[in-house]
Formats: structure tokens, sequence, C-alpha cells
């Protein structure tokens, strides 16, 4: 290889060419993130309009049709757009540097999974502006709703395809690139935990997006060529599609939380400043969850009349997948007990994981108890659990990777005094938009509704109060992100004095090609001792 080459071959591109043709993981992993932001922005606008109506009782700012729009499609623009691809982005990034990869194992495949999804997101987000107006079923698309929505529902279920197809190939790239890539003497026992979430999260995706694709492919049939997959009147059933439908969903909920686990496992005990307590645990309870993501879908279905027996089934199911998380939050406890803790922001914010999910994980117990769910069902109490999970937990595990790796992606220190004021704000009105929702819940407030009756308006008030509040503290974030990328105390190689792991032991800012030849694994640079 001619030395001008090599050069050439080392040298980042310039220019727009760079992003719109890039194969380094690097570049791809930059643009998943940034794209995750914008579309985190876009989903908090549309909460924001949710919250705005729901400040008082009556009807206000926006038409009932607009606001079930708007709460169908913050739900889709958060998970598909905002939380999916950041967890992909941080894999493309951090997973060759974790394993002493090169790159990715399909390049190209990498580069086309993502620009699948500004397509597919925007054709979603045109659909406000068509005749009838975006979708309106809630996020679940649940026929015989979802059906009478206007002329955009094949553009819908058109962009969810797309996001499914970007998923499905991000997901076999991680699975190839994890299996085959990693340095010598990376044995699977000594993979960091983020790169062994995400290996089995890359599983569940494969596994659960095509069956999303048959079920809203089913739905289109139904809608545009008289199919009666789910139409009762044809001798179709409403609830197959539930159950296709939370097949798929279940699952889901694992892909958005399994790599947040991970991400948590690497930062609590690089600020314990100890080796993570129970590895190999960590890893079967990480499996556990996922086999056990499958056999629990039904916990949705409470109340459509499932016979007794299939709901015993479903509400021990869902009471055993607790067992495995609480196996993770005891051993991120006990990873933190007697260690030598500092509290920087990305520290701040897995701590603050692991309490606020640990409260999103109990509320779920709550709703597998059947007799309670048929209480609990379609309340504002599952709002305030399912965001207690993907808000505080998915979310501000993002968040705690974000600040954690920044160093390692620009070069540069962020602020520490604006990031701690951002964990603190974000902390305490994130409490205030949706602790209160509970207690709406338990006092019988049904979601997805415009207006409500007036002896909700107190805790409604509160809880908008803390999502424009919340809202605005994640303006804050941006300005941390922009701030850094643009300069600041130079970074180390090893940002953070208790790291460990082989992306520290390249310079911040990683340069665009590493590990051309593969790095000599040496036991004090890895996160644990090692499969014993």
């Amino acid at each position: 290889m001619s030395t001008a080459h090599t050069h050439e071959h080392h040298e980042a591109p310039k220019g727009l060419g760079r992003w719109v043709f890039s194969t380094n993981h690097k570049d791809i992993g930059t643009l998943y993130l940034l794209f995750s932001l914008l579309m985190f922005i876009v989903g908090g606008a549309m909460a924001m309009v949710i919250r705005l109506e729901l400040f008082q009782p009556g009807l206000q700012f926006v038409h009932p049709e607009f606001f079930n729009q708007m709460t169908t499609m913050h739900a889709l623009v958060m998970i598909f757009g905002a939380v999916m691809p950041a967890f992909v982005g941080l894999a493309n990034w951090m997973i060759p540097l974790m394993i002493g990869a090169p790159d990715m194992a399909l390049p190209r495949m990498n580069n086309w999974s993502f620009w699948i999804l500004p397509f597919a997101f925007a054709m979603l987000l045109s659909t406000l502006f068509m005749d009838g107006g975006g979708p309106a079923g809630g996020w679940t698309l649940y026929p015989p709703l979802s059906l009478q929505s206007g002329n955009s529902f094949a553009f819908v279920i058109f962009a969810i395809h797309l996001m499914g197809i970007s998923s499905i190939m991000g997901a076999i790239n991680v699975i190839a690139t994890i299996l085959n890539m990693r340095a010598p003497g990376m044995t699977l026992l000594r993979m960091p935990l983020f790169v062994w979430t995400w290996l089995i999260t890359a599983f569940l995706l494969i596994a659960v997006m095509p069956v999303l694709a048959g079920a809203v492919t089913m739905l289109l049939t139904d809608r545009f060529f008289d199919t009666s997959f789910f139409n009762a009147a044809g001798g179709g059933d409403p609830v197959m599609f539930q159950h296709i439908f939370w097949f798929f969903g279940h699952p889901e909920v694992y892909i958005m939380i399994l790599p947040a686990f991970g991400i948590v496992s690497e930062i609590i005990p690089a600020f314990a400043r100890k080796p993570l307590f129970g590895y190999a645990s960590m890893v079967y309870a990480s499996a556990s969850i996922a086999f056990l993501s499958f056999i629990v879908w039904a916990h949705h279905m409470f109340t459509v009349g499932m016979p007794l027996g299939g709901e015993l089934f479903f509400m021990y199911a869902t009471m055993v997948i607790a067992v495995p998380t609480g196996v993770k939050v005891f051993n991120w406890v006990s990873t933190m007990w007697r260690g030598a803790m500092t509290f920087e922001t990305p520290m701040l914010f897995a701590l603050g994981f692991v309490v606020l999910f640990t409260i999103g994980g109990f509320s779920g117990l709550m709703l597998a108890i059947v007799p309670a769910d048929f209480q609990y069902h379609d309340t504002y109490f599952v709002v305030a659990h399912f965001h207690y999970v993907l808000v505080t937990g998915a979310v501000f595990a993002i968040m705690a990777g974000a600040y954690y790796w920044l160093p390692k992606w620009t070069g540069h220190m962020y602020n520490e005094k604006l990031g701690k004021f951002h964990f603190w704000w974000s902390a305490i009105w994130v409490n205030v938009l949706f602790f209160p929702q509970h207690y709406l819940g338990l006092a019988g407030m049904p979601r997805r509704i415009p207006d409500y009756s007036v002896q909700f308006a107190d805790f409604n008030m509160i809880s908008s109060i803390g999502g424009f509040a919340f809202g605005v503290g994640q303006l804050l974030f941006v300005y941390i992100v922009i701030k850094t990328i643009r300069g600041g105390e130079k970074a180390e190689a090893r940002s953070w004095e208790g790291a460990k792991g082989l992306e520290w032991t390249v310079p911040s800012p990683a340069p665009h090609h590493t590990f051309d030849t593969p790095p000599e694994l040496d036991d004090s640079q890895l996160a644990h001792g090692g499969g014993h």
C-alpha cells in the first residue's frame, strides 16, 4: 500500500460528502446521535402541545382530533426517532472501540441503515399536513380506530416499514461486528456490558421488527384491499391485532432499556472505582430478560376478556421478569457499596436512572396484578409507569452515556457546572411532571383525552408545569453539547480516572480510524477481571 494511499485512508474526508457517503462507524454514530437529538426536540414539542391542552380542564388550544394526532405522533417520534436511534448511535460509536475492532462489520449497510431514517421521519411528519391529518389511533394503532384515519394512513405504515428495515440492518451489523471482529483475547465473557446488552438487543430487534411489519401490513390490506384480518364484520378479530402488536411491543420495551442497562453498568464502576459486582450474573440476567420478554406480551391486554388461565399465566410470567431486573439493581448498588465514589454528571444521571427506573419497575409490578390492572388499565397510572421507565430510564441513561463519552468524541471536557445543573433541573422537574400522574390514574383519569373532569385539574396543572420546565431544561443539554464540540478544556485519552476499557486507550478525540492492528489485551484495561 502506497504511503499516499495510507494517508488518504486515515484522514477524515472534508465537506458534505463525508457525511452523506460515510462508511466510518464514528461518523455514522454521530449522525444517529444528532438525528436522535433533533427528533427528541420534535417529539418534545409535541409533548408540550399535549401538556398545554391539559393545563386546565376544557378545550383551550387544539381540536380533539389534533390532540389525538399529537399523542400518537409524540410516541412514534420518541420511540422510533429519539430513543432507538440514540442507542444505535452509541452502539456505532462505542462497540468497535470497546472490542478493539477497526470498524463495523458491514460499513456500507451501516450508511444505508442511517440514511433511511430521515426519509422515514420526513414521511411520517408530513402526514400532519395531509387531508385528514396524521395518525390518531394511539401509538399502538389499534383497529378499528386506526382504520378510520384519513388518506395519510398508507404513508404512516410505509414510514414504520422503513424504520423497521433500518433497525433490522443495524441489528445484523451489530451482531456481525461483535461475533466476528473482537480483538484476540476478547472472549465473550470479557466484553464490556454495554457490548453484551447490545448483542442481546440486536437479536431481539431481528426477532420482533418483522412481527410489527406483519401487523401493520395486515392493517394496510384491511384498509385498502378489503381483507378482514381485524374486521369483526368480515369474520376477523380486532383483538388478534393486539396479540400480534404486543408480541412485538413487549420485547420492544426491553430493546429500549437493555442498552441503558449496559451504559449504566459502564458508568457506575468507573465512578465507584471498583469492578462491576457480579459481571457474569449481569450477563445472564440480561439474557433472561430478553427471553422472558417474549412470554409476557398479553399483560397489556388483561381487560380484553382473556380466559382466566391466560390471565394467570401472563400475571406470573410478568412477575418473574422482575427477578433478573432486581438482580441488576442489586449489582449496581453492590458495585457502589464502599467504593471511592465521585459524583460527576455521568454518575449523577446513572444514579438518577437507578433510583427512578426502579420506581417505574415497581409500578410495573402493580400493573402485573390482574385484578388491580382492571382498575389501572388505560388510566394515567400507566402513562406515569412507562414514562418513569422510558424518560428517567432510557433517556437518563442516554444522557449519562453522552456526558460520559463526550470527551472521547469531541476531545474536549464539557462544562461540569452546567452538566450538574442540567441533571438536577431534569431530575426535579421530571418528577413534578410524572409523579402526580400516578395519583390522577388511581383517581380514574383516562389516558389520551384532551379534556377532563374538574376534579383532576390541580394535578394536571402541576404536571404541565413540570413538563414545561423539564422541556426547557433540555435546551441546556443542546447548548452544553454544542459548546463542548466547539471547544473547552482538553480531554485526556483516559477522560475519567476510574474508567476501564479499550475505548480509553485511544487518544481523545478518537482518531478517524482506530485499531488498524488489533490491540494487545491487558487485564488492567478491562472493566473487570474477565472470564474467570
